[in-house]
C-alpha cells in the first residue's frame, strides 16, 4: 500500500502533463493505481479481521448488532457451505409482510460482517437477507451439522457476555424471527350483557429446548413473566401476556413491522 505523500507526488507530475503510461515508467506504479488516486487519494480502509480467529480473540466491534443477529439467526437462520461456493453462507427468513424486519436483518448483517456484500433473495412470501463469510463459523459456532433442534444449542462464554449487556436485542431478534406479538379477546358477561375484551401478547416458538430455554433464561434477567403455552409434538410456545410484562416487551420490542 502506498503511503499519501507518494501517491501526490505521483499526481503531481500528471498534473505538470505527463501521461499516467509515463508516470506509470517512472514510479513503478501501475496506471489503475494512478488513475483510482485521482478520484480517490486517501487509502481504501484495510479489511476488517475476524475478532475470534485474530491473533488475539475478542467480541464482535459492534455488539449490538450481534445481539440481534444471533437472535435471527437462532430463530430461523441458518449456515450452508456448498462445495461450488467459496465459504458458507448465512440466510434470515423475514416474512414479506414485515418490510421493516427485512431492513433491520439486512443493517445488522451489514454491521456485523462490514466488508461483505448483503444479498437479498425472493422466495415465496418471504426474502431472504443473505451473506457469504469464511467467518460465519467463528462468529456462529452454534453452526454444526443437521437441524438447530437435532443438536446441542449453548452460547460460548463471549457470547452470553453480548446477551448479558445487550438482552433486549438478543430478545428482540427472537421475536422477529420466531416469534410474535398478537392481540386476544374473551367475552365477559357484566350486568346481564356480555362485553368483549382484548389485550396483547407475545409468543415465541420454537422446536429446541435449548434455544428455548436463552429465550426464557433471558426474559427472566430482564424481569419479565412468561408461561409455557400449549405444546405439539414439533414445537413449543412460550406465551408472554401479563399487562406489566407485556409493556415492557412494547417498550423494547414490539410488533414486526
Amino acid at each position: 500500500m502506498y503511503d499519501i505523500e507518494t501517491r501526490q507526488r505521483a499526481l503531481a507530475l500528471v498534473d505538470q502533463g505527463h501521461s499516467l503510461n509515463a508516470v506509470s515508467k517512472q514510479t513503478g506504479i501501475s496506471r489503475y493505481a494512478i488513475r483510482s488516486w485521482q478520484t480517490r487519494l486517501e487509502p481504501l480502509p484495510r479489511t476488517h479481521e475476524c475478532s475470534r480467529c485474530c491473533s488475539t480473540p475478542h467480541p464482535p466491534p459492534m455488539p449490538a448488532a450481534y445481539a440481534y443477529l444471533l437472535g435471527l439467526y437462532l430463530g430461523d437462520g441458518h449456515i450452508i457451505h456448498y462445495r461450488k461456493h467459496r465459504g458458507p453462507s448465512m440466510s434470515l427468513a423475514c416474512g414479506d409482510k414485515w418490510p421493516g424486519l427485512i431492513e433491520a436483518a439486512a443493517q445488522a448483517v451489514n454491521a456485523v460482517f462490514p466488508d461483505n456484500k448483503v444479498c437479498r433473495v425472493r422466495g415465496t412470501g418471504c426474502t431472504y437477507v443473505k451473506v457469504y463469510s469464511k467467518h460465519l463459523p467463528c462468529l456462529f459456532p452454534q453452526h454444526g451439522p443437521g437441524r438447530k433442534h437435532e443438536r446441542r444449542i449453548v452460547l460460548e462464554a463471549w457470547q452470553q457476555e453480548i446477551v448479558d449487556a445487550h438482552p433486549w436485542e438478543f430478545l428482540r431478534g427472537l421475536i422477529h424471527s420466531d416469534g410474535s406479538r398478537i392481540t386476544n379477546w374473551t367475552t365477559r358477561i357484566i350486568n346481564g350483557e356480555v362485553k368483549r375484551y382484548e389485550y396483547p401478547r407475545y409468543f415465541f416458538t420454537n422446536t429446541s429446548t435449548d434455544i428455548l430455554k436463552l429465550f426464557t433464561d433471558t426474559l427472566d434477567k430482564v424481569g419479565v413473566e412468561w408461561k409455557s403455552a400449549h405444546q405439539s409434538r414439533r414445537a413449543q410456545n412460550i406465551s408472554v401476556a401479563r399487562k406489566a410484562s407485556v409493556a415492557l416487551m412494547d417498550a423494547h420490542i414490539g410488533p414486526k413491522f
